[in-house]
């Protein structure tokens, strides 16, 4: 997973005919240069802040749901885990739904219904007595956290004073990364200190940050007003756009990558290469401490670079990152930790590199009346690569080196659809300005 422009009251303009498009963003301030500066920063501080409330609760949460589940509820692991995963494929039907509602009412308006109904997930797990209970409550989680990341990155480019959106969603990633790693942390000594019965109260804190970031973003965080009579596109008309629909397929197998990497990192080097118990924590820990550190620093040094040349970099380094992971296999016992830590550091550099980036022409490139839809229908490529990871990760059953093949398969599938992307992107639209 996963991380701010000034306040105007200036209509999103239209898109611009071929050959004259920039992406300068229109600025607008009533108030006065010193009072509209000082009010856009409360708005950003208050962003930063809110997200990253949200993403402390998730990170309190979220990784224990089917223990909560199996624990307190009482269902078997396999009951709980298909009913999990069945109401998460409620949230292929909420991109299309974001969309329209972020063109209506506003993107911040979406994410704090988000928080509602995640808060309200986070309920139905306490009240749940069973699998009816289970299902109801990952259906609203679900739909959600779709909601939520169908909008978010909307509500931060209007928020954001900056043109190019690299550096907004590097900050923001940075923020949701260390909160999710703090989350985690105080989970696991809550776990540690008082055992399942401190699984209940994580749900509950977790509940309470939702609220809290919710009544942060209402409150205290401005976007422009909502140009309600602007025509919005379909789903249907995003998909018919060739370089976004380029962008979602290379995002869904970079994302694909990561999620692998998540999912079956631990399983690989306990079951595979039998490392140290403490191995796989280890490494997920180094991600979140560089992620929360180092993004904004990645952004500054990619700004003379072409945005779908870093892109095609990301990749070249997820491959190597795949092709390296296989190759722990015949790495000495010795050495396996230090040389693992190294191989990971890469996986880490790529997500760097690419998120921000691709994120940031995922805002670019949509037309201006139409940019909520086309973000919504962005999330598909990470909706997709969540359902599909599993069964990469199922292939260790098949042979230890074939998951690493087809992300390395993934990662050059990706890396050609790059190539074509960038014939298809404005020069002034692959720079960052």
């Amino acid at each position: 997973m996963t991380a701010v422009r000034e306040v105007g009251q200036a209509r999103l303009a239209p898109r611009p005919p071929p050959g004259a498009q920039t992406v300068a963003r229109p600025r607008h301030d009533s108030t006065g240069p010193g009072r509209g500066v000082r009010e856009g920063e409360r708005s950003r501080v208050a962003l930063l802040v809110a997200l990253g409330v949200d993403n402390f609760g998730t990170g309190l949460f979220l990784p224990l749901a089917l223990v909560f589940a199996t624990r307190v509820v009482g269902l078997g692991v396999d009951t709980a885990g298909t009913a999990v995963a069945a109401a998460s494929l409620l949230g292929f039907a909420v991109p299309p739904v974001a969309g329209r509602l972020s063109h209506r009412v506003g993107p911040r308006r979406v994410v704090v219904l988000a928080q509602v109904v995640q808060a309200a997930g986070a309920v139905g797990y306490l009240l749940a007595g069973g699998v009816v209970g289970v299902f109801v409550a990952a259906a609203l989680l679900a739909v959600g956290t779709q909601l939520f990341y169908c909008s978010v990155f909307v509500m931060v480019a209007d928020a954001s004073a900056e043109s190019a959106m690299e550096r907004p969603f590097a900050r923001v990633a940075m923020v949701r990364s260390a909160a999710f790693g703090l989350g985690n942390l105080t989970a696991a000594v809550a776990l540690a200190t008082g055992g399942t019965a401190s699984l209940p109260w994580l749900v509950v804190a977790d509940t309470l940050t939702y609220g809290v970031a919710a009544l942060l973003l209402a409150r205290y965080v401005e976007t422009p007003p909502v140009d309600h009579g602007a025509p919005a596109a379909g789903t249907l008309a995003v998909a018919r756009d060739r370089r976004y629909l380029a962008l979602i397929v290379s995002s869904a197998l970079v994302a694909l990558t990561i999620d692998v990497a998540l999912l079956g990192g631990p399983v690989y080097v306990l079951d595979v290469l039998h490392g140290p118990a403490w191995l796989p924590g280890a490494l997920l820990a180094t991600s979140t401490g560089l992620s929360s550190v180092l993004g904004v620093r990645v952004v500054v040094l990619l700004r003379p670079f072409r945005r779908t040349r870093a892109l095609q970099a990301a990749s070249l380094v997820f491959a190597l990152w795949a092709a390296l992971m296989a190759g722990l296999q015949v790495v000495p016992t010795a050495v396996l930790v230090p040389v693992a830590w190294a191989v990971w550091v890469l996986i880490v550099a790529g997500n760097k590199v690419f998120y921000p980036v691709a994120g940031a022409l995922s805002e670019a490139l949509p037309p201006r009346e139409s940019r909520a839809t086309y973000m919504a229908t962005y999330q598909y490529a990470f909706t997709a690569a969540q359902v599909v990871s599993p069964a990469v990760v199922a292939l260790f059953a098949v042979s230890s080196w074939l998951p690493w093949a087809v992300l390395v398969a993934a990662a050059f599938v990706a890396l050609g659809v790059q190539r074509a992307l960038a014939a298809m992107v404005p020069p002034e639209l692959d720079r960052a300005g």
